[in-house]
């Protein structure tokens, strides 16, 4: 089997955490938001699905540098990006799900719900071989002169 290049390992973590935080400038101060992710086939964009009307969008239309993360068993994940609203209906109904519903009012025809589209620059990750193995890895560092295989990390251009 042949080794993940940065890209699928960074696409492969982001796929599998699914909540993102969102973290963005709001009256000069750094603000962050729990936000699920939509349709993630290239970590290269990333959708959200938000509420026009919300401080969260004024705020990015007015610095719309935005950072993602994402954090699992399977490592972390870092991008930098630019965010910005996207009024697309009909990627909005395809992304729609019941989940959804339970965050934002009227459904996919709701003119206030559109979908949050962060064009990523970078990404900085950290793979592990999951929690357990990690810990394992620590706990062998401490007692030992050997250094912990914790994964592999880098940052790639997206």
């Amino acid at each position: 089997m042949a080794d993940k290049t940065e890209t699928e390992t960074v696409t492969e973590i982001m796929q599998d955490t699914g909540i993102a935080v969102l973290t963005y400038v709001e009256d000069g101060r750094l603000m962050s938001v729990p936000m699920g992710t939509r349709d993630l086939d290239d970590p290269g964009t990333i959708h959200f699905l938000t509420e026009a009307s919300s401080d969260k969008m004024q705020a990015i239309a007015a610095n719309p540098q935005v950072n993602v993360t994402y954090s699992g068993d399977g490592g972390w994940v870092s991008v930098s990006g630019t965010a910005a609203r996207n009024d697309d209906r009909a990627l909005l109904e395809r992304l729609w799900d019941p989940s959804a519903g339970a965050f934002m009012e009227g459904g996919p025809d709701n003119p206030d719900n559109v979908v949050l589209t962060v064009s990523a620059e970078t990404a900085r990750y950290w793979a592990t071989p999951g929690s357990v193995a990690t810990v394992v890895q620590m706990a062998k560092g401490l007692v030992s002169d050997t250094k912990p295989d914790l994964g592999d990390s880098g940052t790639v251009s997206l």
